[in-house]
This record gives C-alpha cells, structure tokens and sequence, in this order.
C-alpha cells in the first residue's frame, strides 16, 4: 500500500514548512508521498515550499485562489497513491494521528476511514463551531439514516480510486459534506477513529464561517435527493 497525504495550502507561511516536516516525519507503516497544492497563497507560501527538498514531496500550484475543494482535487490528480487522505497545513489535526487511519485498512477491517474529532475546552474554536458541527452531522444522519459523529473532519482516507469516482465538485469547504454524502449514499459507512485536534482562532488564521454549516446542509439535501 502507498499513501498519498494531500496537503492543500492558502497562506500559510506561518505553518507550512513545520506541517510538512511533521508529516514527513511519522513513522508510517505503509509508503508514504505528500502532495501540496499551493492555492493561490499571497503571502510567502510559495518561497517556503521553494526551500524544502524532499523526494517524497510533490508541489503543485493555483496561479488564483480556488478553494480547498479545488485544492484537494488538484493534489488528488498529481497523486500516485493507492490511498489517500487530507492533511491540512494549519496543524488543527496532528500528522502523527494518520498512522491510526492506515491501520484499519491494513488490518482489512475497512476501506474508508474518517478520524473523529473530540472537543473540549482547548481543542473547539468556540461552542457555536462545535453546535453548528454536530448539527451538520445531525442532518447527515437523519437523511442518510446513518451515525457518523463527526461528519466535518478534515481526516478522510480512502482508496484514490474511489476519491476519483465521487468526482467531487465543490470547490470550497462544502467538499466534507460532499465526499461523505456520495459515500453514504453509495452504502459506504466510514470507519471511524479518535483524533487529536485543536482548532485555531482567526486571529491565527481559521477561515470556516457559519456559511459554511449553512452550505454543507444543502450539499447534504441536494446529494440526497439524487443530485450531484
């Protein structure tokens, strides 16, 4: 198995080189390329990306912002990867958590792994970040009628195969609700494992609103309707 961590990236220069360097750090169990997109970044992104040499990075570039959405599918199309997962630039999940993600496929109890966050005191943004979450999830699994517990992780591996074929279109953050309506309504329930996760303020750079919450439940809706 090799595993192909996708790292999208918008301005992060405060974060980038330290995210790589500990994803490229972990002991995984399986081989392992990281692929970042640099999104557009306006600010010294793209120098620090110039200054990190490693045979198992791939870069690729936006010339303008897109969103993570576009990002993700950007880095799925250069990725070589049997599997592959989301690991954001801003450090809110811990790399070292992806070894946890690998393990059940390894162990052939699953294809698809998302890892659940938990929150307390010093991992949620705010308590209506972490209400407008659950309640996302809630209508999820009311309208799959399923159980997932944390729908908006950004940790979600699975076969690129697969990630391919859900022909994910949203460009922005709306691509958590999508890939896990296409999964669920395909009949494929998420294997799920604890992660660590610690949200940032917006002084540190949290870009997710409340319009995103809004946003997610139509993807929801819509997919389960029958769109795309």
């Amino acid at each position: 198995m090799k595993l192909s961590v996708l790292m999208p990236v918008f301005n992060e220069e405060r974060t980038v080189a330290n995210a790589i360097k500990r994803v490229l750090d972990v002991d995984y169990p399986c081989e392992v390329e990281l692929v970042v997109v640099d999104d557009g970044s306006r600010d010294r992104t793209a120098a620090a990306l110039a200054g990190i040499g490693d045979a198992r990075m791939v870069v690729g570039a936006h010339p303008l912002n897109r969103g993570k959405g576009a990002a993700v599918r950007t880095a799925a199309s250069l990725a070589t990867g049997d599997y592959v997962v989301v690991c954001d630039a801003d450090l809110e999940y811990a790399p070292e958590d992806i070894p946890k993600l690998v393990q059940p496929v390894l162990d052939g109890d699953a294809q698809v792994v998302f890892g659940t966050r938990t929150f307390g005191s010093h991992a949620s943004y705010s308590y209506w970040y972490v209400m407008g979450n659950r309640g996302v999830t809630t209508a999820c699994n009311l309208l799959f009628n399923c159980y997932l517990t944390d729908l908006e992780t950004g940790f979600k591996l699975m076969p690129i195969q697969l990630y391919r074929d859900l022909d994910i279109r949203e460009p922005g953050f709306g691509m958590e609700a999508e890939i896990a309506a296409k999964l669920l309504r395909r009949g494929i329930r998420p294997y799920e494992v604890p992660v660590n996760y610690r949200a940032r303020g917006r002084a540190e750079g949290k870009k997710i609103t409340w319009r995103d919450g809004v946003e997610a439940v139509w993807i929801l809706g819509k997919i389960r309707a029958g769109g795309r």
